[in-house]
């Protein structure tokens, strides 16, 4: 193969490149004055051809399928309480009792869920172990005002649920003021805690007394 036919093959390859990048490329050929032929994209007057060219066979650009993006996981929310209250005793309501006992009750909805706690607190200091039981007893409390509060807990001790601090009043009543305020009956002796049977006086006899000579 010559070397001005390779050099005409490799024109012709550009040409068409070039026509394949644009829809609107021509190719011409004509021979110029030394009787070589030119191909160019170039209309030149005179004896200059247009080169017809085959259509492009053009593929469909076919697209991959897109692979779904992986949705980061959604972080478990901690289960929620609607209702954490405590029944008794009510917010600044007064608890009579000589002995200063007090028996707190605890609701909360839903019940309480596996692994969790109630922790009372008296005057913010944790009262005992934190429990299963809704019932927590105090004994022996100081007369005056403090404050009540529960939490639930889960099993490495954090907080789930809290409510506010409310107040309660104790009062130590004496059995001895409980006696003045509401005198004994006889009936009384042996029943309530301030009338005890010692002090049980002794029933009257209905049989007169006849003394004998």
């Amino acid at each position: 193969m010559s070397r001005h036919s390779a050099a005409v093959r490799l024109i012709i390859s550009l040409m068409i490149a070039g026509a394949c990048s644009s829809a609107l490329a021509e190719v011409f050929t004509y021979i110029d004055a030394d009787g070589n032929r030119v191909y160019t994209d170039q209309p030149k007057p005179g004896n200059a051809k247009r080169v017809e060219m085959a259509p492009m066979n053009q593929m469909p650009v076919i697209k991959s399928p897109e692979r779904p993006r992986a949705q980061p996981a959604t972080p478990v929310a901690a289960p929620t309480y609607q209702v954490l209250r405590i029944l008794f005793p009510e917010p600044d309501s007064v608890v009579e009792d000589a002995a200063g006992n007090l028996m707190v009750t605890i609701n909360s909805e839903p019940a309480l869920l596996p692994e969790h706690s109630y922790r009372l607190l008296f005057d913010g200091k944790e009262v005992g172990p934190p429990s299963r039981s809704a019932v927590f007893p105090l004994e022996n409390l100081d007369r005056g005002t403090h404050q009540l509060a529960v939490e639930i807990i889960d099993s490495q001790g954090q907080v789930i649920e809290r409510t506010p601090s409310q107040p309660v009043h104790v009062r130590r009543v004496s059995l001895s003021s409980k006696r003045r305020a509401q005198p004994c009956r006889l009936l009384d002796y042996g029943v309530r805690p301030e009338c005890p049977l010692k002090d049980k006086p002794q029933p009257k006899s209905d049989i007169p007394f006849i003394p004998f000579f």
